[in-house]
């Protein structure tokens, strides 16, 4: 049955007036509409500044918190990784406001960033890195930061996981930090004389000046021999105003699996050599280690490897090891037994073999210093039981590996290109950060 709403009546008795309540509704949606298209619009999220940037950065750690505000305390509005991209806007000392490519703002250390120039000596570090013989496989029994630089107050760009395993290429002593410089205080003396009446005056003789102190010899280098340099593992210390030794840490630069490279602390490093082999490590740690031939032990049943190893007998040494030795797999003990064996050098890497698979003598090099200071590549043939001497050639001490320089001028980091950014997508992140508040 067909019956007649209230909300009708006015209708009917007034017909013009319904037509223009019908255009303020449409009106009232094609405002709507409107305003939704304009904010979709703008490609920035909802609350964001509009501020230019004035520099870009890049995250140096593996993770980075951005605060709310400068203190300690303040509240994390966002997140960034290593090598993300940020916009600049304020900085105030050595924190820095930033801008995330997601339109997130806060506040950072700015000694956490790096510029372009430095990302592109990472990729300058990681390239070669990755041209260098590897000296073994380590294993990394616990968290592991690594730096930019062999130093502790250097920023840690990547974290190694537990139990993962890296390659070591290089090694590096360096100071924890710039020693700090002593400080003398001289106590000024008056040259003033003090007047003193005649009748009190000293009547003694004035005394004669001492003669100077006589010269050394000639040769006295030569007779205070053998000094502390001269001795093995001497370090050089640096003397602080404490009046105690600035310590050092070992340094290795490692490459991982996805193509990093940077510094880590060697003595968070296990090298990944066989348990029957680095039982007779003796103490000293292990430094490199490289597989010079396959052996099929028939009764076992496995093929083992001989090995040429360094150690290094001291924590903290200005070479790279001390001893080298070779070992070979007995078939018929079943056990590793020393082949050859030197101590007391100083050498660097790199180690590296240089025999063929096939072939049935072997041969792998050295670097060790001689007495006259030089270095000289040592390389040995290994066949069997058997090593010997093939050559010895003069080299050059190897390039040292590309800096992470540590200026921090993020004016000058160019602006990246400005990519097109459809309708859709503005429409889609605007309506994402609509709903997330």
């Amino acid at each position: 049955m067909w019956r007649l709403h209230f909300a009708d009546l006015p209708a009917l008795r007034h017909p013009a007036r319904a037509d223009r309540r019908a255009g303020n509704r449409l009106t009232l949606r094609a405002l709507a509409l409107v305003v939704v298209l304009a904010i979709a619009g703008v490609p920035r999220a909802w609350g964001a500044s509009e501020q230019p940037p004035s520099g870009y950065a890049y995250v140096g750690p593996a993770t980075l918190n951005l605060r709310k505000d400068l203190g300690p305390r303040a509240p994390t509005v966002a997140s960034a990784k290593h090598g993300d991209r940020l916009e600049v806007l304020e900085t105030r000392r050595r924190f820095v406001r930033v801008r995330t490519a997601d339109k997130m703002e806060g506040w950072a250390d700015g000694n956490l960033l790096v510029t372009q120039q430095q990302m592109d000596d990472l990729n300058a570090l990681a390239k070669k890195a990755a041209e260098l013989p590897s000296q073994g496989t380590g294993t990394v029994y616990d968290t592991l930061n690594m730096h930019t630089q062999p130093n502790r107050d250097a920023p840690s760009f990547y974290q190694i996981a537990e139990g993962a395993s890296l390659e070591v290429v290089d090694h590096r002593l360096t100071l924890h930090g710039p020693a700090k410089q002593t400080t003398v205080s001289v106590r000024r003396v008056s040259t003033a004389t003090p007047k003193r009446p005649k009748a009190k005056e000293s009547k003694t003789a004035p005394v004669l000046p001492l003669p100077p102190p006589p010269a050394p010899p000639a040769n006295w280098e030569e007779l205070s021999r053998p000094s502390a340099s001269d001795l093995p593992g001497y370090v050089p210390r640096v003397q602080s105003a404490g009046s105690s030794s600035a310590a050092a840490d070992d340094w290795f630069l490692v490459r991982t699996r996805d193509g990093r490279a940077g510094w880590v602390l060697a003595r968070m490093v296990s090298m990944s050599i066989p348990d029957d082999v680095a039982q007779y490590a003796e103490g000293h740690r292990i430094t490199a280690y490289v597989s010079l031939a396959d052996v099929r032990d028939q009764t076992k049943g496995e093929t083992k490897h001989d090995w040429v190893w360094t150690t290094t007998s001291t924590n903290l040494s200005p070479y790279d090891f001390d001893s080298f030795r070779v070992f070979v797999w007995s078939t018929h003990r079943h056990h590793y037994e020393t082949a050859f064996i030197e101590r007391n050098v100083k050498g660097f890497y790199p180690v590296q073999t240089l025999g063929r698979p096939g072939e049935e003598e072997r041969s792998f090099s050295v670097v060790i210093e001689e007495k006259d200071g030089k270095r000289y590549q040592r390389t040995y043939a290994f066949s069997g039981y058997h090593v010997r001497l093939v050559s010895k050639d003069p080299v050059e001490p190897r390039a040292p590996m590309p800096e992470v320089r540590t200026a921090h001028n993020f004016d000058d980091s160019p602006a990246p290109p400005a990519a097109e950014v459809s309708w859709a997508e503005r429409w889609r992140e605007w309506r994402e950060r609509w709903f997330q508040r």
